[in-house]
């Protein structure tokens, strides 16, 4: 294999690649096997487990490992990982997909081994570079909650396929990914917004750090008693929308790329405010509401205008959402209407709603991949290396 071809020199180059494969694949699997059209292979995890595992670990974590990896290499001003330890890991994130979908052929040892080895390889990966280079990292506070998350993830993985009790597992990597998100859209959309507007953006040192207090706090929920569990996730949401009203959202509205990172923070929001009222007065809606406003609400509005963005940008290209680009966006805002409107609407034709969302989402990251995959498998378009 030639690991100084392009699709090794950064990190997000395979990772994304992997994710926007899996944002094809996986949703459709999903659909044909809820649908009764295909019978999942035997596993010793019940077949919600594997659909909620592999949306986090297999495509979330291909985003976010693709981010990471890319985004803490500038964080600390180093060269970051390229060549073949790329490669090792894109080949274990494959490996895991298999060994999920054929957990019940395989004994004990290798099923372990082989669902665990990509967290655990890129968390250690990602922990070096924070922990190595801490001296020249320029968000050294902020990124305190990625040295707590990372290894935080590793437990999370655990108890949603192998815990006891699953649903601690479920609970706790969605807010582990919530807390990442947090991290991540306080820095980035606070940048667009000053880039594209020149506005000044509310950035409070006292209000930002509780915001991220509480959304680590809230990953432990599940273990709290019923109204502490719900006070997180309700006061939580109260900050965010208190921020959110001097973020300048009036004038995100003008430009489709930027309004719909703001619907995913507004939909991330509602996610905190369906949580807590789960805690006290059980599951809101039809069909895991709370759960499904954070995956399509939040990833699936947020994640492609990210991936457009790092796709145009770190491959040395102007970042502008042409029609192709605003096609993939409608139809995420689509599969979101289909997943978190339509099923409540009119519960009866829940499965439907279900496919019809699973083709969205799916075509949506077709188009990525069409678009973007060719991107980042050649080298940059102004001539740096990386």
């Amino acid at each position: 294999m030639n690991f100084s071809h392009p699709l090794w020199l950064v990190g997000f180059r395979p990772f994304f690649t992997l994710a926007m494969l899996a944002g094809i694949v996986l949703p459709l699997l999903w659909a044909v096997v809820f649908s009764g059209v295909m019978a999942p292979a035997p596993a010793p995890f019940s077949l919600f487990q594997w659909h909620a595992h592999e949306m986090f670990f297999g495509f979330g974590w291909a985003v976010m490992g693709g981010f990471l990896l890319t985004a803490s290499k500038n964080w600390v001003n180093v060269r970051g990982y390229h060549g073949w330890p790329l490669a090792a890991l894109a080949l274990a994130w494959g490996v895991e997909r298999l060994v999920l979908w054929f957990a019940g052929s395989l004994p004990d040892r290798a099923l372990y081994l082989g669902s665990q080895l990509f967290l655990l390889g890129i968390v250690l990966m990602l922990l070096w570079t924070l922990l190595r280079y801490r001296h020249q990292d320029g968000y050294p506070i902020s990124n305190l909650f990625f040295l707590v998350m990372l290894p935080a993830f590793l437990v999370a993985k655990w108890l949603l396929l192998f815990g006891a009790e699953p649903a601690a597992g479920y609970g706790m990597t969605l807010g582990l990914f919530r807390l990442a998100f947090l991290v991540m859209l306080e820095r980035t959309l606070t940048q667009f917004m000053q880039g594209v507007f020149q506005v000044s953006i509310l950035r409070n040192p006292l209000l930002d750090g509780a915001i991220k207090v509480l959304g680590l706090l809230c990953v432990f929920a599940y273990w709290l008693p019923p109204v502490a569990g719900a006070a997180l996730p309700l006061t939580l949401a109260a900050l965010l929308l208190i921020r959110f009203c001097f973020w300048h959202p009036h004038q995100a509205m003008r430009r489709l790329d930027l309004c719909i990172m703001f619907l995913g923070y507004l939909a991330l929001c509602a996610q905190l405010l369906l949580e807590g009222w789960g805690r006290l007065y059980g599951p809101a809606g039809v069909g895991s509401l709370s759960t499904h406003t954070f995956t399509f609400g939040v990833m699936g509005l947020i994640i492609p205008a990210m991936l457009i963005r790092i796709c145009n940008g770190h491959t040395g290209r102007k970042v502008v959402f042409d029609a192709r680009d605003k096609a993939v966006l409608w139809l995420m805002i689509a599969a979101a209407v289909a997943r978190l409107v339509l099923t409540q609407a009119w519960p009866l034709l829940y499965p439907r709603w279900i496919e019809v969302s699973a083709l969205l989402w799916a075509a949506a990251f077709a188009l990525l991949a069409w678009r973007y995959i060719p991107y980042l498998w050649q080298p940059r378009v102004d001539g740096k290396l990386h």
